[in-house]
């Protein structure tokens, strides 16, 4: 970094109040002048006054290949889980057990979606699956190309998008083809598990090029797309300002972030962007009483105004770490890194609370890279979540 840069930054930090808009100037400055996706090493955990004491539950063995991106559901009693070499289990939230474990046969890249008692993933080499939930083939349809990204069942609809950026619109009760949605991307772009959002029959999915899209979930027409980022930079990686996670709605507003792009609130009915600002997200970001969260893509994690995207406060010890999307838990917030830690931050303030290593090792040092955690956790009873790392498995993990 440029020297004169950095003595600015400190001397800035130094002098200028630490809250207000202020306070997002110099978060800002810090992102933009340090970098929003630092080449150093992850940063050391430090040591923390335990309020909270995340307590294991259980855990189940599925392990994910290092290319995918693979997260559970919960319904009722039970969690739905796979791996990438073609397991689909059900499992007792409460104890973990297993009721029943299938071999699909398939290389499962992206998932799972549930709704309906259909459980539905997509594969590798281009088919979207549905099993019920005794874990019966419903049917298996071709797709235009590999899938990463979440299905979503909404209205009797199975909505599957593919690598190359379709959106392809099944029957859910027979796998049969109602509409294709294409859209053509960018000669580059980054590999992601970006899915879409469904409600009020339209469709919300965010592009490579920084551009969310409105579409009818009936036929699969455009409706209306919007820039939320613009590419920017000399070389083609500098710009790239892909949208590569699930848009949130909230009411009539629909929020999403870019990868080295922006945050922005979209009017959902004419595309129109409330308000924007620059940072960058490669997971996503969450929502909750009137608040956004989101992780950087340089290891920072955000709490920001939804009406204004003003900066309520920034977690700024977690750099490099490869956070996964923020999980709200009532007063708390779980963010989940490249080590399998799970770090429990105060939703008020973004201090640190407590944190469970989910494969404790006397010798570890917080920094192996060997078992992180896939970027969705979900609460599936207040208190409690689940979190799928990619070596270790599916982990049920009580905060209170």
């Amino acid at each position: 970094m440029n020297f004169f840069k950095l003595l600015f930054l400190i001397l800035l930090s130094l002098t200028l109040s630490a809250c207000g808009p202020i306070k997002d100037f110099t978060d800002q400055l810090n992102d933009n002048l340090l970098g929003p996706d630092p080449v150093n090493p992850p940063a050391p955990l430090k040591d923390i006054k335990t309020v909270v004491q995340p307590k294991l539950l259980w855990k189940a063995g599925l392990k994910v290949e290092g290319r995918f991106d693979l997260s559970p559901v919960a319904s009722g009693e039970y969690a739905y889980a796979a791996s990438s070499d073609g397991i689909l289990g059900k499992y007792n939230l409460v104890t973990g057990k297993s009721v029943w474990e299938i071999k699909t046969g398939e290389t499962i890249s992206g998932g799972l979606g549930f709704g309906s008692d259909v459980i539905c993933f997509g594969t590798s080499n281009g088919y979207a699956n549905a099993y019920d939930i005794n874990g019966k083939l419903l049917w298996k349809s071709k797709v235009s190309s590999e899938v990463l990204s979440v299905p979503v069942i909404v209205e009797g609809n199975v909505l599957v998008r593919t690598a190359d950026h379709n959106i392809h619109a099944f029957n859910i009760k027979d796998g049969a083809r109602r509409w294709i949605f294409n859209r053509q991307g960018p000669a580059l772009t980054l590999r992601s598990n970006a899915s879409l959002v469904s409600s009020d029959g339209v469709i919300y999915v965010g592009y490579p090029g920084g551009k969310l899209a409105a579409i009818r979930l009936d036929n699969g027409t455009l409706l209306w797309d919007s820039s939320v980022a613009q590419p920017k930079g000399i070389t083609e990686v500098d710009r790239i300002a892909d949208i590569t996670s699930q848009p949130v709605i909230d009411g009539m507003v629909i929020y999403a972030v870019a990868y080295n792009g922006r945050i922005a609130a979209v009017d959902r009915i004419n595309g129109r962007v409330i308000w924007n600002r620059d940072i960058s997200s490669f997971v996503g970001l969450t929502m909750e009483g009137g608040r956004i969260y989101l992780s950087h893509s340089g290891g920072a994690v955000y709490s920001l105004d939804n009406t204004s995207g003003k900066t309520f406060w920034r977690q700024g010890d977690l750099l490099n770490r490869k956070l996964s999307k923020p999980l709200p838990m009532s007063e708390y917030i779980a963010v989940g890194d490249l080590a399998g830690v799970v770090h429990i931050l105060d939703r008020e303030t973004g201090a640190f609370l407590g944190r469970i290593e989910l494969e404790a090792n006397a010798a570890s040092s917080f920094l192996d890279e060997d078992n992180p955690v896939m970027s969705n956790m979900i609460e599936y009873e207040p208190g409690k979540l689940l979190a799928q790392t990619r070596n270790g498995g599916l982990y049920a993990i009580s905060v209170k």
